[in-house]
């Protein structure tokens, strides 16, 4: 009985794994719409992330370059907290701050970070031009809510959380653990 409960554990948690998002990045959009290109970076982030994230044990967690820095899985929660804010500017709902709930395990917050890059770039895949320049970031803290144009989108949220990815990669080849050999981030695709 112990080997077949083993047996489900086990299958079950490679198939919850083989379940997320951005394992590789899909075909490319036919044409070059404002919304496409913001999907297709959204997508570069997650595949990033999937890749940067995948395999981590929980000694790389604690590490921390310097006693100032964050550690590593501050660093995901971070990253967290990042691409909700993408997911709520997609999803036309303000972010609150500080966040809410954050999940408490790595496994979680692994699946979550990617659940929310995938639910923000199936929306922007869908929209146009138009649609794009009616869509705001609403911040909320407080009660008191500040917007800022989609254009704080790139070269806030999305580009901070592509370089604390980086970190990430980073910070798990010092701890000794490096990312799986053959992610090709310009494919798009493990080897």
């Amino acid at each position: 009985m112990k080997k077949i409960v083993f047996i489900f554990f086990f299958s079950t948690s490679l198939m919850a794994q083989e379940a997320l998002p951005f394992r590789e990045i899909g075909n490319a959009p036919q044409d070059y719409t404002a919304g496409n290109l913001i999907s297709r970076m959204i997508e570069g982030l997650g595949f990033r992330y999937y890749w940067a994230t995948e395999g981590l044990a929980v000694v790389d967690m604690a590490y921390q370059p310097s006693p100032d820095a964050r550690s590593l899985y501050e660093t995901l929660e971070h990253i967290y907290g990042l691409c909700n804010v993408i997911s709520n500017i997609a999803l036309v709902r303000p972010s609150v701050r500080p966040p809410e709930a954050i999940p408490a395990d790595f496994e979680s917050l692994r699946k979550a970070t990617l659940e929310h890059l995938q639910t923000a770039q199936k929306i922007f895949l869908s929209l146009d031009a138009e649609a794009l320049s009616k869509m705001e970031i609403i911040f909320e803290r407080g009660g008191e809510q500040q917007h800022f144009p989609l254009w704080n989108l790139l070269n806030g949220p999305l580009s901070d959380a592509l370089y604390h990815t980086g970190q990430v990669v980073v910070f798990r080849r010092s701890a000794g653990n490096p990312i799986a050999n053959g992610v090709n981030v310009f494919l798009g695709k493990k080897n």
